[in-house]
Formats: structure tokens, C-alpha cells, sequence
């Protein structure tokens, strides 16, 4: 079972995100390296990335399964304003040269959001941006996240990836599932066999390199993107126990991004939760009890 949570890029840099990982009780862990939301950037220090890999190895944690995800604020589908796309793109690169340098193979990217332009040019502005970032001998593939379909984001469905991954000229590039963008997009996860069959007729499985674990707080197909906490929400706890021990993923990292409960970080309690499957109704109780 690969099962660990989202942390911070601390002033530690990678090796306070393994510390925090494994304080949860995490074997993997997603981190941004910096904030999502802005252009704030610290240069990679190597020192810290040794001691991070280090402390990896010391405790089981294979570094080929640790996920950087790219900030919000890169946007390939719409090249309306000429500066910002190219931002995107720069931003990008950018992005996955600091990956490159920590030692991360994968970095998972929400496709963008059209904003006022034809979906099938919002594609191709994606295709197009990645024509340009990917390279062939990088040693970071890109996962492009399944999308809720909140607003005009692109990646909504399976046909709107496969078009994108068909027309990426490198095969370095992958897929990202997010459990509760899938059901807010209208893909039944009580039925997971069911959606694995037809990725696998329309992408393919090998394709699929991360899971993100999480509840919904919206019902299916209401395009909203909100996530909750494991059982908490309309996906269920059985049927995310399910995708997590999904035989065809068993190598598949899978990353929890459920919210804070007030101030507390579930992720410890949550893992716990999944790995003995049993539901805990108490989660907000024992968490405060946790870290008082």
C-alpha cells in the first residue's frame, strides 16, 4: 500500500516534507515547492535534498513515488494574453528544472481552464504549451490531473485527456486520477471497475501514475470540487478503501488532499483509518484529542 498525504515545502525544503510525511505515517507524500498561488521561490538546496533522500531511504520511502504538483497559477489552455501563456510555459520549465534537481519523477498539472474561448482551441493551447515544455530525455513526467468540470476547466473527461495525450507529441507525459474530481465530473466511484475499464480502452492503465484520495462534499456529477474527508463525503469510505487496494494500481502512489479539520491535519488518523479499514465516525474528536 503506497498511501501518503500532502505537506508543506517547509524552510527544510524536501527533508521537512519527508519529516512531516513521516510523522503521518505516510510511505509517499505530494509538496509544491512553494506556494501555489504565487511565483515565491526558494533555490533548491542540495544539502537538504541529500539528507531528504536519506532519511527516505532510512525508512522505506522510495523516492521514484514522491509527487510535486505544479501551483494553480499555471494556466496552458488560454493564450489570450500572449505574456501570460508564455508565463505559464517559463513557469512551467521552470518548475520541473527544481523537480529535476530534488529528484522527483512526477509533477501533476491541473490541463487550465479555457476563460471565454472555444473548448478545441483551449485543447490545443494545451497541447500546444506542452509540445513545447516536454522533453523526450526529461527525467519528470507531467501527470495531467482529471478535472471536476468547475467553470471552464479542461481535463473534464476522459476524451478531453485522450485527445490531449494523443496529440502531446513525447510520451512522457501520464494521467493524475483525483477521486472526487472524477465524481463531481460524473464517473461513479462506487463502480471503480467499471471506470478502470473504460480508461483502459480509452488511455490506457500504464498511463495512470498517481491517485489523489479523496471524499466529496458534492453529489455526482455536480461539477463543484470540493473535497472531504475520507467517508465524510458522497463518495464513501468503502469505496475509497476500494480504489486504494485496486489490484491494477497496487504500484500507484495515492495522495490524500482532504481539508484540515479546524486547524488539525487529518492525514495521520486518516491513514490509520485506511490501512485497518475501518471507518472512525470520531475523526474530528480525536484529532483535537490528538493534538491537544
Amino acid at each position: 500500500m503506497i498511501l501518503g498525504c500532502h505537506v508543506n515545502f517547509t524552510n527544510e525544503q524536501l527533508l521537512g516534507s519527508t519529516k512531516l510525511a513521516l510523522e503521518y505515517g505516510a510511505n509517499t507524500f505530494m509538496f509544491y515547492t512553494g506556494a501555489p498561488q504565487n511565483t515565491i521561490r526558494k533555490e533548491i538546496d542540495s544539502e537538504l535534498t541529500k539528507e531528504a533522500h536519506k532519511l527516505m531511504q532510512e525508512n522505506n520511502i522510495k523516492l521514484e513515488n514522491i509527487i510535486c504538483h505544479a501551483p494553480y497559477i499555471i494556466n496552458l489552455a488560454n493564450n489570450t494574453i500572449s505574456d501570460k501563456w508564455d508565463f505559464s510555459i517559463n513557469f512551467l520549465k521552470q518548475e520541473i528544472n527544481r523537480c529535476e534537481k530534488l529528484g522527483i519523477k512526477y509533477i501533476v498539472l491541473h490541463p487550465g481552464s479555457a476563460v471565454g474561448l472555444d473548448l478545441n482551441i483551449a485543447l490545443q493551447n494545451i497541447i500546444d504549451a506542452l509540445n513545447i515544455i516536454i522533453k523526450d530525455d526529461s527525467k519528470v513526467m507531467i501527470l495531467l490531473e482529471t478535472m471536476a468540470g468547475k467553470g471552464t476547466e479542461c481535463g473534464k473527461n476522459l476524451e478531453e485527456i485522450k485527445y490531449i495525450l494523443e496529440h502531446v507529441n513525447s510520451k512522457n507525459i501520464g494521467v493524475c486520477l483525483d477521486t472526487c474530481h472524477l465524481n463531481d465530473a460524473g464517473y461513479k466511484m462506487d463502480d471503480f471497475d467499471n471506470f478502470l475499464n473504460q480508461f483502459e480502452e480509452l488511455i490506457g492503465i500504464d498511463k495512470i501514475h498517481c491517485v489523489h484520495l479523496n471524499d466529496s462534499k458534492n453529489p455526482l456529477n455536480s461539477h463543484k470540487d470540493r473535497h472531504e474527508n475520507i467517508g465524510f463525503g458522497t463518495i464513501g469510505f468503502a469505496n475509497l478503501v476500494k480504489v486504494l487496494n485496486h489490484e491494477k494500481l497496487k504500484d500507484v502512489p495515492k495522495i490524500l488532499e482532504t481539508p484540515y479539520i479546524e486547524e488539525y491535519p487529518p492525514y495521520k488518523l486518516e491513514i490509520i483509518n485506511l490501512k485497518n479499514n475501518k471507518f472512525n465516525p470520531n475523526l474530528s474528536t480525536d484529532l483535537k484529542e490528538l493534538y491537544k
